[in-house]
């Protein structure tokens, strides 16, 4: 296109027409908004404004400024960036939804601590100073049968830190099967590199016995780990080394024995749908010297890597300099205290929402896709209810497959009825199936039903919130 066509003369015109900054603070309506607001705000928001209608002109949009513009980008500037969203996914530890909510009891722990000042490091009783990792040790202790705990601020931390405190210059020996890729491309050898260690692969793909290891054992062995395949499965053909198989290996021969069991169940989850995890007790008993996992997977608490095991090990990571690096703050302890104190109380399954939604019965759910169903009657939006399958997310049980039930909204555009409920207030993000939005229940409750009734009556209409 030459710059003398006439698409390009709009275009020259249309930018040409954009108010300067002075030139917009200083009209009327414009400045009424700053009665509301401070100058700072007021000015990103012009800037804002301008910005995205120049991008549109740019782009092929034939669009002129308006005040309005002005108005939308306060409103967004009054959003904090990190919302509450409803979760239609049906994704229970969604990991870009942020994985378990945490329950009522750890949510009014974290108010009371961060409204003041509380004992993070001081021991009350001897008026010095103490551990963070005191407030959770207990606890810890008591519901895996371990000898000590420390705390770090996730489970790919843990891990880092198990190696490079135990086996820094060192080979450690894993299984082929077992050299994983979690989220963000977090990879077993290349943290093995980065901490410092030798990786040594044994057996294949799909099979690998405690022969494997012993044959790869010698004197510059750091480290034997094994680690949970949380996030895919090998089924078929398969063969494994347990950890008490390793445990021998390693106690005969001088090598501790590291198991990352990732998402990591305090307690068996007896579900519909739902498939066996090693709970982090049997891992303990079978005598691993150091186990990690998450606080925000099947824990249900919060972010968190957890690593538990004897002493002498659990020490070790305590004293290690990356130790201070990774360590967690005091909304994470207070959180996952009162995360552990469910498990003590036994009434981790009522109480925390991640377990609770797990656990929640095919009847309970059918139930409340039927409200959603309802709602959405009232609000004359076609749809249907479906019965599908939820996910328990976050890298934990591939295999699962919950009953669950969905609302199917038809005769809209999918993807364009998805784009705005995700932009409103609150938003509500869902899954798209057949080119259709469905709104799977699991994760909501009877109120976000109505809630997400009433948003999607509005996005089909094309009409306000």
């Amino acid at each position: 296109m030459s710059s003398s066509s006439p698409e390009a003369s709009r275009r020259r015109a249309l930018l040409q027409a954009l108010p300067s900054i002075d030139e917009l603070l200083s009209e009327a309506r414009v400045a009424a908004l700053g009665e509301r607001v401070s100058r700072a705000v007021l000015l990103e928001a012009c800037r804002k404004a301008v910005a995205e209608v120049r991008g549109e002109i740019l782009s092929g949009a034939e669009v002129s400024f308006t005040v309005e513009r002005v108005e939308q980008q306060l409103a967004r500037l009054a959003q904090p960036n990190l919302r509450r969203v409803l979760n239609a996914t049906g994704v229970v530890l969604h990991t870009n939804l942020g994985r378990a909510p945490l329950s009522a009891r750890a949510i009014e722990r974290v108010r009371e601590v961060a409204s003041g000042y509380c004992n993070l490091e001081l021991d009350l009783d001897e008026g010095e100073r103490g551990s963070r990792f005191a407030h959770v040790v207990d606890l810890l202790c008591s519901l895996t049968g371990a000898e000590d705990a420390i705390v770090v601020n996730n489970c790919a931390a843990a891990t880092v830190l198990t190696l490079g405190a135990l086996a820094q210059g060192r080979e450690v020996i894993v299984s082929r099967g077992e050299l994983v890729e979690i989220g963000g491309g977090f990879r077993v050898p290349d943290v093995m590199r980065q901490s410092g260690c030798t990786l040594v692969e044994v057996g294949t793909t799909n099979r690998t016995r405690v022969g494997d290891y012993e044959a790869a054992l010698g004197a510059s062995t750091g480290l034997l780990l094994k680690v949970h395949r949380s996030n895919f499965a090998v089924v078929g053909f398969t063969e494994e080394a347990t950890t008490s198989q390793l445990v021998a290996l390693g106690r005969a021969r001088g090598v501790p024995v590291f198991e990352d069991l990732g998402s990591g169940a305090l307690e068996p989850l007896h579900g519909d749908g739902l498939t066996s995890e090693p709970t982090v007790r049997t891992v303990v008993a079978a005598g691993a010297d150091v186990v990690a996992f998450s606080g925000d997977k099947l824990l249900g608490g919060p972010q968190a890597g957890i690593l538990v095991g004897r002493e002498e090990a659990i020490s070790k990571l305590a004293r290690h300099p990356l130790q201070r690096a990774l360590r967690v703050d005091k909304l994470t302890v207070a959180a996952l205290e009162a995360t552990l104190e469910a498990y003590r109380d036994g009434t981790a399954d009522a109480e925390l929402p991640a377990r609770a939604m797990l656990l929640e019965p095919p009847t309970a759910l059918e139930r409340k896709a039927g409200v959603l169903a309802a709602a959405l009657g009232r609000e004359q939006v076609r749809h249907r209810v479906v019965a599908t399958t939820s996910r328990v997310g976050g890298g934990s049980m591939p295999l699962a497959q919950p009953p669950s039930y969905a609302v199917a909204v038809e005769g809209a555009a999918a993807q364009r009825l998805h784009d705005e409920l995700r932009a409103g207030s609150p938003p509500i993000v869902a899954r798209i199936c057949d080119d259709e939005l469905w709104l799977d229940v699991r994760c909501l409750t009877e109120a976000d039903c109505l809630v997400v009734a009433s948003r999607v009556a509005h996005a089909v209409r094309g009409t306000p919130c």
